[in-house]
């Protein structure tokens, strides 16, 4: 059975795959209907909805920290260290999934407060376990 560390991994790239595949439906039925031309969308998906454009922010922000704490659950995946990561990794992906939803939901002050400590608290995972990372080699 893969550990928690390794379902955490498949499990933030999985939702950065989620988000993409949600865009680029949203963004295909945009094309067929004849709302936007193939060749005019940006990354940032100025000028569509303000979802649309938060659903491109929201997918940017896993790209974004994909690098940084997946790469530290592959560390502990890779040196057989997972006693480290293991009892923190279904919260870091928790954490990353929750801030996506309360991003495509709103962007008020209170959704940006509640989405900013949901990023805080895998800052603060991913600190902890490059620490104990480092400090058990």
């Amino acid at each position: 059975m893969p550990s928690p560390s390794t379902i955490a991994l498949t499990g933030f790239i999985t939702w950065a795959l989620v988000l993409l595949v949600l865009m680029e439906g949203l963004r295909s039925q945009l094309v067929l209907r004849g709302k936007v031309r193939a060749n005019a969308f940006t990354p940032d998906n100025a000028g569509l909805s303000p979802f649309m454009q938060r659903l491109a922010r929201a997918h940017a922000n896993c790209i974004e920290s994909l690098p940084v704490f997946g790469g530290l659950l592959i560390v502990g995946i890779a040196t057989n260290r997972t006693a480290l990561t293991d009892p923190l990794a279904y919260l870091l992906l928790g954490a990353r999934i929750f801030q996506s939803l309360v991003h495509l939901a709103s962007v008020s002050p209170a959704a940006v407060t509640v989405r900013f400590a949901a990023f805080a608290l895998q800052m603060a995972i991913g600190l902890y376990w490059a620490f104990e990372l480092v400090a058990s080699t």
